[in-house]
C-alpha cells in the first residue's frame, strides 16, 4: 500500500507484519506535523491493522506527546511512581528512573511494570478506557523484552457458541487495585484508590469506528464477573486468558532502538516478555483518552 504524503515528500508505505494484526509504516517523520491527508491515511491503516510499527523515529518526549495529541487528549497517570516528572503525559515503562539510574528489581516501579508481562489492555480500569497507546523504544534489550499483541476481534469471532453466550450481556470488573494481588508491589495509597475505584465493563464491546465486536477483558485488572460465582469468574478469565495467546491471533514485536509502536486498546491486548532486569530498558508511552464509555455489543 503506497499513499502520496506531504509529510516527508516521499511515499507512505505500509507492510503487513502478521495475518491477524500489525503493519510496518515508513515514509513519515513523526516529529513533523501531519497534514490531513497523511493523518487520515494513517488513521485508516490503524483501524485496519490495529498495531502500527514506525521504525527509526528518534522522538523527544515532547515530540511524542505532540504526535499523540494529533489523535486526542492524553492521559496523565494517577501514580507519581510511574509518570515522568518532566512530562506528566509520559508513562515510564522502564527500570531506569528519571535521573537515568538503573533501579533494582525490587523497586516499586520495576515490580509494578513487571506485571505488564501478563495480558492486559491499558486503562481498562477507567470509566472511559483509553483509545490507544503509543510506545517509544528508547533503550532496548538484546534479549527478551518483546511486546506481544493479540487481535481481540479475531478472539471473539473464534470463541465457540457456548463461550459467546457466557460473555454476551456480561460485565467484568476492572480494578486497578487487583494488581496488588498479583505481585509484591507498593500498596496503593488512599488517594490512588479514590482516584481509580473499580468499574464494570461489558465483556463484548462494539468498536466506535469499525463497528466490529471484540472480547473485552484485561486479566491483570479482572477479579470478578457480574452475576457469577467468584471461583467460576476466575476460571473463565483464566480460560479466556489462555485462549487469546494462540499463534493465529498474536503479533510478536521484537524491538529495535527508536521504534514507535501504536496500538488500539479498544480491540487488542498486549504483554511484555521477560528480560534481564540487570540490563537497562527504557520505554516511554503516551496514552490517548477514550472517546466515551464502552458500548456493549
Amino acid at each position: 500500500m503506497s499513499i502520496a504524503n506531504d509529510n516527508t515528500a516521499s511515499e507512505l508505505t505500509i507492510r503487513p507484519l502478521h495475518t491477524a494484526l500489525g503493519a510496518e509504516v515508513r515514509g513519515l517523520d513523526l516529529a513533523a506535523p501531519l497534514d490531513e491527508d497523511s493523518f487520515q491515511a494513517l488513521h485508516d491503516a490503524w483501524m485496519e491493522y490495529l498495531v502500527l510499527v514506525f521504525p527509526n523515529q528518534p522522538l523527544s518526549d515532547h515530540q511524542q506527546i505532540a504526535f499523540g495529541r494529533r489523535f486526542g487528549e492524553l492521559e496523565v497517570h494517577h501514580q507519581e511512581i510511574i509518570k515522568s516528572q518532566s512530562a506528566p503525559e509520559i508513562f515510564r515503562v522502564s527500570n531506569v528512573d528519571d535521573d537515568g539510574n538503573l533501579m533494582t528489581p525490587d523497586h516499586p516501579s520495576v515490580a509494578q511494570i513487571s506485571l505488564a508481562q501478563r495480558w492486559h489492555t491499558d486503562s481498562s480500569y477507567r470509566p472511559v478506557p483509553s483509545m490507544g497507546s503509543i510506545l517509544h523504544g528508547i533503550e532496548i534489550t538484546a534479549a527478551g523484552g518483546e511486546t506481544w499483541f493479540t487481535n481481540m476481534y479475531d478472539v471473539h469471532d473464534a470463541l465457540d457458541e457456548t463461550a459467546k453466550q457466557r460473555i454476551a450481556g456480561s460485565r467484568a470488573r476492572h480494578d486497578f487495585g487487583h494488581l496488588a494481588t498479583l505481585g509484591p508491589i507498593k500498596p496503593l495509597t488512599e488517594t490512588e484508590r479514590r482516584a481509580m475505584p473499580p468499574v464494570w465493563q461489558p465483556m463484548a464491546r462494539r468498536h466506535p469506528v469499525t463497528g466490529r465486536t471484540s472480547l473485552f477483558i484485561s486479566p491483570i485488572y479482572n477479579d470478578a464477573i457480574e452475576g457469577m460465582d467468584d471461583d467460576d469468574a476466575v476460571d473463565l478469565i483464566a480460560e479466556l486468558n489462555e485462549f487469546v495467546g494462540r499463534d493465529e491471533f498474536v503479533y510478536r514485536h521484537r524491538w529495535s532502538q527508536d521504534d514507535i509502536v501504536m496500538w488500539d486498546n479498544r480491540c487488542t491486548m498486549h504483554h511484555a516478555t521477560p528480560y534481564d532486569l540487570a540490563t537497562r530498558r527504557v520505554m516511554h508511552r503516551v496514552t490517548i483518552v477514550g472517546e466515551g464509555p464502552v458500548e456493549a455489543a
